[in-house]
């Protein structure tokens, strides 16, 4: 994996650079965000489909017949398959994202709001809305940041069906289904150690996993990946009453490294784990 730092530089640097994401385990998504660049792309396309934001500066989005002026506050949408180039107004450099979701992945998203058993493409190649504009820029930040792989599968499902939902033309909406909320529960709470996505879980369901994603939440009031956290900061408070090193604490709990627990055990409890810890180890 390569990943960019979840505190993306908001001012443009002397010379252009490139931070990309992808996955093994997510790989229906690939990010990129590029910084004060005055590259030129040609003409081009991709089997997947894709949505850019600038960031900053102002860029001439090309795709088929139209020529778009792409600003901050929109974002572009550009169906598989279609050619399409993205390049500066001015001499001016721009920073743009750029994230590139695979169709069946897409679909699967789609099927967990509508009934359809084919891709369903946008029917608008700009949405001028800065409210989603801002929900994309929160994804890439945190799909190129240091998080869990359940909690960046559940910022691009909830992105992505927004965006759907405003931009597709529909049929019936999906007929609801028995939840497994008892049994993902157990799932959740169980190996904590280990980082899961939304796919593998509703793979031991035989599940759409965006599907199930949506019935928790109705369910629950909270993201699996949400409740799963909640699971992990328990047990957390478990071990730190035995006494255990806080360092070992953290990797039996999930979290990447002793400050990455720091900050989540803090924001559930407002006290440091090691101010807990010693209010029971004296």
């Amino acid at each position: 994996m390569v990943a960019a730092s979840s505190n993306l530089p908001r001012h443009e640097p002397a010379v252009n650079r490139e931070n990309f994401f992808i996955d093994e385990r997510l790989p229906f998504a690939e990010g990129r965000f590029t910084q004060d660049s005055r590259r030129l792309f040609k003409p081009h396309m991709h089997r997947r489909f894709s949505i850019g934001a600038v960031d900053t500066g102002e860029v001439i989005f090309q795709v088929e017949d139209q020529a778009i002026c792409l600003r901050p506050g929109a974002l572009a949408l550009i169906n598989p398959e279609t050619l399409h180039s993205c390049n500066p107004s001015s001499a001016r450099a721009r920073s743009y994202f750029m994230l590139y979701l695979k169709t069946d992945w897409c679909l699967q998203v789609q099927q967990s709001l509508w009934e359809t058993e084919v891709f369903l493409p946008v029917d608008t190649s700009l949405v001028e809305d800065e409210g989603l504009h801002r929900r994309f820029l929160d994804t890439m930040a945190g799909l190129m940041g240091d998080t869990h792989l359940m909690a960046k599968e559940q910022l691009l499902a909830d992105m992505a069906a927004a965006l759907f939902q405003r931009c597709c033309q529909t049929g019936r909406a999906a007929a609801a289904s028995a939840p497994h909320i008892a049994h993902l529960k157990h799932c959740l709470a169980g190996d904590l150690e280990e980082d899961l996505t939304l796919a593998e879980l509703a793979g031991y369901l035989a599940a759409n996993p965006y599907t199930l994603l949506r019935q928790f939440k109705q369910a629950t009031g909270i993201t699996p990946h949400a409740y799963r956290m909640n699971c992990r900061i328990e047990r957390a408070r478990t071990l730190l009453q035995k006494g255990m090193e806080i360092s070992e604490v953290a990797l039996a709990c999930g979290f990447f490294d002793q400050s990455h627990f720091h900050r989540h055990f803090k924001t559930m409890t407002t006290v440091t784990p090691r101010e807990y810890q010693l209010n029971f180890v004296q």
